[in-house]
Order: structure tokens, then sequence, then C-alpha cells
């Protein structure tokens, strides 16, 4: 099962911890996490169940591919990163 984290920022304004879930892509293991805690929903995904523009989301060590459909495969000792992402010049 995949294993789901916040960065201190997300846990600064929710109750985030880290989570073990059900779930085979990044979708469904979000969705486990949503389940249990409603409100992160609004700060990670838009009206529309995409990714927020300002989120990030790594799958291990590599940033997830799929933003809309959140279709990355995910496994057993999988770790999943939600952060806000960072811009600037």
């Amino acid at each position: 099962m995949p294993k789901v984290h916040f960065t201190p920022h997300l846990r600064r304004h929710l109750d985030a911890d880290s989570q073990v879930v059900d779930g085979g892509t990044v979708r469904e293991a979000l969705e486990a996490v949503f389940r249990e805690n409603p409100r992160l929903r609004g700060y990670v995904l838009d009206d529309q169940s995409r990714l927020r523009q300002h989120v990030a989301v790594f799958v291990d060590d590599r940033m997830i591919g799929d933003r809309d459909g959140l279709s990355d495969q995910v496994g057993d000792g999988t770790e999943i990163y939600v952060m806000q992402a960072l811009s600037g010049g």
C-alpha cells in the first residue's frame, strides 16, 4: 500500500499527517486520504478535481506525469509526496 506525505506548509493549515492507504493510482490514494480529511481536498485539487497549479506531487523521486487524471501507478511501498510548488525568479 502506498504512503502519502504532506509538507509542513499544508500541515500548518490542516491536519494532514502521513498515511498508508489503499490505491493503485495517485488519484485512488489521494481519494482515500480525502475520505478521512475532506477539507484537504480543496488545498490539493481544484473544482475540476485536477491538481491545483501551485501543488506538486511526486511518486518516490519522480514528479507525476498526469496532473489532470492523477493516473500514475503506485504500489506497495510507494511514497507519495504532496507539496507546494515553488516559482519565482
